[in-house]
């Protein structure tokens, strides 16, 4: 019998609080600019079903589309072929709390670029730290 159970990885979850308005983190997520300025360049328009690129350095360029759109609350996009980004932020006592959710992970599939799922869900979860520190950096600078 055929087995079509998907091997699911967990998804990825970076959450920080940001010393900053919603608005102002909403701009660093959910603008050219400010993706631009954290994550990586790219042709982001914060339009319902706008397909974009993020240039990811060595891996050249990936194909994005937004799926998600809920200004200043929620942000989401197909990354790759197989990847699902989300970027909430909720505003607490003048602050906001950010959170990244990176989910789409199967331990049976690998990148367009021939890596395991597995071996890049433990690079991008080590990655993210990093990444999401640089938000920080950028907003509360």
């Amino acid at each position: 019998m055929e087995n079509n159970t998907q091997n699911t990885l967990p998804e990825i979850r970076k959450t920080a609080l940001l010393k900053a308005p919603i608005q102002k983190v909403w701009d660093a997520v959910a603008t050219s600019e400010g993706i631009a300025a954290w994550f990586m360049p790219n042709d982001f328009q914060p339009i319902l079903g706008y397909e974009f690129q993020l240039n990811a350095g060595p891996f050249g360029m990936s194909p994005c589309k937004v799926t998600e759109l809920d200004p200043p609350t929620r942000l989401s996009f197909q990354w790759g072929k197989d990847w699902t980004i989300v970027f909430e932020l909720t505003e607490k006592d003048g602050q906001t709390e950010f959170t990244l959710i990176h989910s789409g992970w199967d331990a049976d599939k690998v990148t367009e670029f021939g890596q395991t799922h597995q071996a890049v869900r433990d690079r991008m979860d080590q990655g993210w730290v990093g990444i999401v520190q640089k938000l920080v950096t950028f907003v509360e600078g």
